[in-house]
Formats: C-alpha cells, sequence, structure tokens
C-alpha cells in the first residue's frame, strides 16, 4: 500500500506489474484494487494454488509462466512488463518495499517487545529481512540478527560468501516456494553488514517446523515461514536472550496441508 501510493498519476493510470510467489502479489492485488490502479502479477508455474485463487479474487490479472523458479519466471517477467509501460514493483529489490514491509514490522515488534534481542526471518530476496536488519540494528547495534534460508536455494549464504549478491539461483523442488530465488541487488548490502548468522534448512526440517506449530500452538503456516520455526528446531540458534521467531505467511493449499499431516 506504502509503495503504490508512491506511484506518480501517470504510473497509476498505466497500471503496474510485478512477479511474486504469491503473499507479495496478493497484497499488491489488493492494495492496487483499493488505490483503483490496474495490476498484473506474474507467478511461477509452480504457485501455490490458493495465493494463485488469493491474487485473482482481489481483481489482479493472473500471468502463470511456463517456468518452475522465481528468478526464472521474473525475468521472463519483466520482459513482458517492458513492453507494456506498466511500472514493476519488485517483491523485494526496493526501499519503499524494505522500509513498509519489514522496517514498519520491526518497529512494531520493537515497540512491543523492547526486551528481545535475537529476532529470526525467513530471508529470500530480502524485502522482508533487509527492511528488518536495517530497522532493528539501527536501534539496537547489539541485537542479534538472524536469516534462514532453503538449503537448496540460499542467496544469502552464497552472497556473503563470494562478498557479492547472488541475484539468481536455478529452481529447486520444494513446496517453500517463498524462500527460493537469489538475493536482491539492493537488499543484499543492507544485509551484509547486519545479519549475524545464517541457517540452512532441509525440506523435511520445514516440513517438521510446519508440523510442530500445528502441534504446540495449532498455527496453520506455510512452509516458508516454518524456516524460523525449523532454525530453532534443530538446535542451530543460540539466542542471548528473549528471542522473536517471525512467522511471516499462511497462504496454504489444502493439498499442501495433506501432505504436511502425511509425513
Amino acid at each position: 500500500m506504502f509503495r503504490l501510493s508512491q506511484l506518480t498519476p501517470q504510473e497509476k493510470a498505466q497500471g503496474i506489474a510485478t512477479c511474486s510467489a504469491g503473499n507479495h502479489g496478493k497484497a499488491v492485488a489488493y492494495a492496487a484494487r483499493e488505490l483503483g490502479i490496474p495490476a498484473i502479477v506474474y507467478v511461477p508455474a509452480t504457485v501455490d494454488e490458493v495465493k494463485h485463487q488469493g491474487i485473482r479474487s482481489y481483481g489482479a490479472e493472473v500471468v502463470r509462466s511456463e517456468f518452475p523458479g522465481y528468478d526464472e519466471t521474473q525475468a521472463w517477467a519483466l520482459e513482458q512488463i517492458a513492453q507494456t509501460g506498466r511500472k514493476f514493483i519488485s517483491a523485494f529489490d526496493d526501499p519503499w518495499i524494505m522500509a513498509a514491509n519489514g522496517g514498519s514490522l520491526a518497529l512494531e515488534t520493537v515497540r512491543a517487545l523492547p526486551e528481545a534481542s535475537t529476532f529470526l526471518l525467513p530471508v529470500s530476496g530480502g524485502g522482508l529481512s533487509a527492511g528488518f536488519a536495517y530497522y532493528v540494528k539501527e536501534t539496537q547495534p547489539e541485537s542479534q540478527f538472524i536469516g534462514c534460508q532453503h538449503r537448496d536455494s540460499p542467496g544469502l549464504a552464497l552472497s556473503l560468501e563470494r562478498k557479492e549478491a547472488v541475484t539468481s539461483l536455478p529452481p529447486i523442488d520444494t513446496l517453500a516456494g517463498g524462500l527460493e530465488g537469489g538475493i536482491g541487488q539492493i537488499t543484499f548490502p543492507i544485509l551484509q553488514d547486519r545479519v549475524d548468522q545464517v541457517v540452512l534448512l532441509s525440506e523435511a526440517e520445514l516440513f517438521e517446523g510446519a508440523r510442530w506449530m500445528l502441534a504446540q500452538h495449532q498455527y496453520l503456516i506455510e512452509l516458508s515461514a516454518a524456516a524460523t520455526v525449523a532454525a530453532c528446531l534443530t538446535g542451530q540458534v543460540r539466542a542471548a536472550g528473549p528471542a522473536v521467531v517471525v512467522l511471516s505467511g499462511r497462504n496454504v493449499s489444502l493439498e499442501t496441508i495433506r501432505l504436511i499431516l502425511a509425513q
């Protein structure tokens, strides 16, 4: 909503486009509808059906690519968008997205829990994590920021190792689509000096994290969100003080729920 509010009248009239594994697209569709802006959302072929239908329910046009991975889909989407004149709204590599996504969440979290000193967030492109890390490190420099990623798509971990943004990664076979893909060109420099630890999780560990939340708290979360829970369950996190575990989404199809429970 904040990002779209920054558009010029001409950009609003021409309409916007974005690429999303699901949640960002749903949010953009909702905000565009509320602001009266035409919107197109490009999604991977493997997008969760609940997210697909959720985007459509808010009135956006949804274009499903033939590619299973996020990075391939975005590269293709940008080619299509360039021919339309629409403004591209990145899911992560955008200062306004970082500020209003992770930044706003960090502000609310610190106000509600001033005693917290460790923060765990899922990381893919970095829109949520970079905005969050920037705020908490500015206000609480001694706090610990932990990024949680899929082991088979470790964009942040690889970027830290190579000391440059790894912006594209091959698609992986996963139900945690929100964790897939490279880091942002803008988000990585923000995370680079602010992340204290990166925890890598397997698909099986993500499933266990989602099941644990159902069993212990009766919270249904998507597998991308389960990365933070799994990081704790695997014993890879040692918090020095009170910790905040961010659950970033719960858009899960019935079929995915069946798979989570079947295991």
